[in-house]
C-alpha cells in the first residue's frame, strides 16, 4: 500500500467515513419510526394477526424483489447517490404506510419502502467497504453499530411522538424530511469518482478474482455457504421479531402501555448496538465461532426464559438478550462468505445478503399464523429457536487465530 493511501484517512476519507455513518444512521432511524405505530395501524385497519403478518411481510418481499437491482443501480448512479436516492424513497414509502387507510395500501407502501431499503442497504455497505479499503483496516462493524443507534433514536422518536399526541402523518412526515436532509448533506462528503478502486488501492494490495484461503471446494463450499445463509437468517429472524412483534406482544398480551411497549424494540436494538461495539474486540480475542456460539446461547436462554415466565420487565430484558446475542451474526456470516474460496470476490457476500432477507419475508406470516392458532407468545418461540440454530451452525465460522 502506498504512503499516499495511508495519509488519506486524515482528510477526505475521514469525512467519507462520517458521511457513510450518517447514511447508516438514517437507514436505521427511518423504519424504526414506523414500528411503534404498528399496533395503532393494526387497530385502525381492524385486521387479525395473520392478515397483519402478511401485510408486514410486504416490506421484506419488496426487499427481495428489488435486491438484485441494487447492483445495476450502483453501477449506474454510484453507491453514494444510490444510497441517498434509496433513503428518499424509503422515507416516502414509510410515510405512505403510516397514512394508509386499507390493508392493501399499507402492504403496497411497505413493499415500496422495503424495495428502496434493500437498495439503500447494498449501496451504503458498498460505499462503506470502499472507505474501508482506503483506511486499510476494518471499520464496517462501526457502521452497523451506528445503524443500531439510528434504530434506537428512531424508536425513541416514535415513542415521544406518541406520548406528545402527534398524528402518524405529522410524526412520519417530520421523520422523512429530517433524515432526507441529513442524507443529502452526507452525499457531499462521500468519496468521489467511480466505485471500482484501481489495482493496488485495497487494504490487501489488490485482491484476486477468486479468493484463495481455507480449503473448501465443491459440495463443501456449498454446505458452508448454506450454513452461512442460515446463520445470517437467524440474526434477521430475531431482528424481525423485535421490529414486527415486540410492541404488539407487550401491549396486547402483557397489557403494557403504548409508550412502555415500544421499549421492547428499543431494548433489542440498543443491546444489539452494544454487542456490535464490543464485537470486533471479542472476535479478535475469541474468534468468530466462539462469539457466535455464545451469542446464540444468550439469545436462546434470554428470550426462552422471558417467554417461559412472561412479565413486562422480563420480556424487555429478553428482547435485549436476544439483540445482544445476535449482534455479530450477520456481519460474521457476510465476512465468512466474502472469504469463501472458490467464489469470485463479492459473490458470497451478495448471495448471503440477498437470501438472508427470506427470514424477514417468512417470519411475519409464520409468527402471525402461529399466534392466531395458539398465541403470540408461542409464535415468538422463533427467537430462542434462531439462537439455537446459530449455536449449532457456528462451526463453519473461523476459530480464534493463533
Amino acid at each position: 500500500m502506498s504512503v499516499d493511501v495511508l495519509r488519506r484517512p486524515a482528510s477526505a476519507e475521514r469525512q467519507a467515513r462520517v458521511a457513510v455513518a450518517v447514511l447508516f444512521f438514517t437507514n436505521g432511524a427511518l423504519f424504526a419510526n414506523l414500528l411503534p405505530r404498528y399496533p395503532q395501524i393494526k387497530a385502525d385497519l381492524d385486521i387479525g394477526n395473520a392478515a397483519y403478518g402478511l401485510a408486514v411481510a410486504a416490506f421484506p418481499a419488496g426487499a427481495i424483489a428489488a435486491g438484485l437491482a441494487a447492483g445495476v443501480a450502483v453501477r449506474w448512479l454510484g453507491s453514494a447517490r444510490t444510497a441517498v436516492a434509496g433513503t428518499l424513497v424509503t422515507g416516502a414509502g414509510i410515510l405512505a404506510a403510516g397514512l394508509a387507510d386499507s390493508v392493501v395500501m399499507f402492504a403496497a407502501a411497505l413493499f415500496l419502502a422495503g424495495a428502496a431499503d434493500s437498495i439503500t442497504d447494498v449501496a451504503q455497505n458498498a460505499h462503506g467497504l470502499r472507505v474501508q479499503r482506503r483506511y486499510g483496516r476494518s471499520i464496517i462493524n462501526s457502521f452497523h453499530a451506528v445503524w443500531s443507534i439510528g434504530a434506537v433514536v428512531g424508536g425513541s422518536m416514535a415513542a415521544a411522538a406518541i406520548a406528545l399526541g402527534l398524528s402518524r402523518g405529522q410524526h412520519l412526515a417530520i421523520s422523512a424530511v429530517v433524515f432526507a436532509i441529513a442524507a443529502c448533506v452526507a452525499l457531499r462528503f462521500c468519496l468521489p469518482g467511480p466505485d471500482t478502486e484501481p489495482p493496488g488501492e485495497s487494504d490487501d494490495g489488490g485482491r484476486e478474482a477468486v479468493r484463495p484461503g481455507r480449503a473448501a471446494a465443491g459440495p463443501r463450499a456449498a454446505y458452508v455457504l448454506a450454513a452461512l445463509v442460515l446463520i445470517a437468517t437467524a440474526g434477521t429472524l430475531v431482528e424481525d421479531a423485535g421490529s414486527s412483534w415486540a410492541t404488539l406482544y407487550l401491549s396486547d398480551s402483557l397489557d403494557a402501555s403504548v409508550t412502555l411497549a415500544a421499549c421492547g424494540f428499543i431494548a433489542l436494538v440498543g443491546a444489539q448496538f452494544i454487542g456490535r461495539l464490543l464485537g470486533d474486540r471479542l472476535v479478535d480475542r475469541f474468534g468468530q465461532r466462539t462469539v457466535a456460539r455464545a451469542g446464540g446461547l444468550i439469545a436462546a436462554a434470554g428470550m426462552g426464559l422471558a417467554l417461559a415466565v412472561p412479565t413486562v420487565p422480563g420480556t424487555i430484558l429478553g428482547f435485549a438478550a436476544a439483540g445482544f446475542g445476535v449482534a455479530t451474526l450477520v456481519p460474521a456470516a457476510m465476512h465468512e462468505a466474502d472469504e469463501l474460496p472458490g467464489l469470485k470476490a463479492g459473490s458470497g457476500l451478495a448471495i448471503v445478503s440477498w437470501l438472508m432477507r427470506l427470514g424477514f419475508l417468512v417470519s411475519p406470516p409464520v409468527v402471525g399464523l402461529i399466534a392466531d392458532a395458539t398465541s403470540l407468545r408461542a409464535g415468538l418461540l422463533v427467537v430462542p429457536l434462531a439462537g439455537l440454530l446459530a449455536l449449532l451452525l457456528a462451526g463453519v465460522l473461523q476459530a480464534r487465530k493463533r
